[in-house]
């Protein structure tokens, strides 16, 4: 516990999205939350707002995991691995080595970076890794093929984890959603708005907030609960590419 007796999370990616949701919605449910991003007068604004502790991070910089991971204390109770992305659409055929090598910076190596350095304090914290992968690390999709690979990693370390830390005081859960509207699409497509919006027009998606609610439910249960997996998407999206666009869904 802290000072005031709550227990720690820490969450990546937090500056806006599934990570700022998640930072609130912990705060809410009583724990005293650490949020890292690169973002850094975003990441200020919500530690104020939740009453939390900001601290610069970008998970593809080992320097900057180290310096974010040595302010983190010595007992922890919940790690949001949420930081990651899509950088473009393209087929193998155009496939951008800058694109796929961010990719699996940000994706898996980064969660990696991240978890090796702070399992001591999950461990002495009797903690839970929570990582946010993706319903594309279960699909593929034409032009997917560098994210989807990448989440596809996510999902495997993800599950490895469970088996190395089977028999120690840790559990791991794969929160995995589907068309979620945030900030994604915009990243993805390098600010193209037009085309960000077209991602999820015709269709209720979910929001940063639904997945919040799933990082909070998994992280609540009783101690010897281990939700494995959670694969959530909206009403209207069947698969990765099947999506019932102007169903009234």
């Amino acid at each position: 516990m802290t000072e005031e007796g709550r227990k720690v999370a820490v969450v990546t990616g937090a500056s806006a999205g599934i990570g700022a949701a998640a930072a609130r919605a912990l705060a809410a449910a009583g724990y005293g939350v650490i949020v890292g991003a690169r973002r850094v007068d975003r990441l200020e604004a919500l530690a104020r707002e939740i009453g939390g502790t900001a601290v610069r991070l970008d998970v593809t910089d080992p320097a900057s995991v180290a310096a974010f991971c040595a302010a983190v204390p010595e007992r922890l109770h919940l790690l949001v691995n949420n930081a990651g992305g899509a950088h473009g659409l393209d087929p193998v055929a155009q496939a951008k080595d800058e694109d796929w090598a961010w990719m699996f910076e940000a994706n898996v190596l980064g969660l990696m970076r991240v978890t090796r350095a702070l399992l001591p304090r999950l461990e002495a914290g009797r903690g839970h890794i929570v990582n946010v992968t993706s319903i594309a690390g279960r699909e593929v999709y034409p032009g997917g093929a560098g994210y989807t690979a990448a989440k596809h990693a996510a999902v495997a370390v993800t599950r490895t984890l469970r088996l190395e830390l089977n028999g120690k005081p840790v559990r791991v859960t794969d929160i995995a959603p589907g068309l979620v509207e945030t900030d994604f699409s915009a990243v993805r497509f390098a600010g193209d708005a037009e085309r960000a919006t077209k991602v999820y027009q015709g269709l209720t998606p979910l929001t940063a907030e639904d997945i919040a609610d799933c990082i909070v439910w998994a992280a609540t249960r009783p101690p010897h609960v281990n939700v494995d997996e959670i694969v959530v998407k909206p009403v209207a999206q069947a698969s990765a590419t099947l999506v019932a666009r102007g169903a009234g869904l």
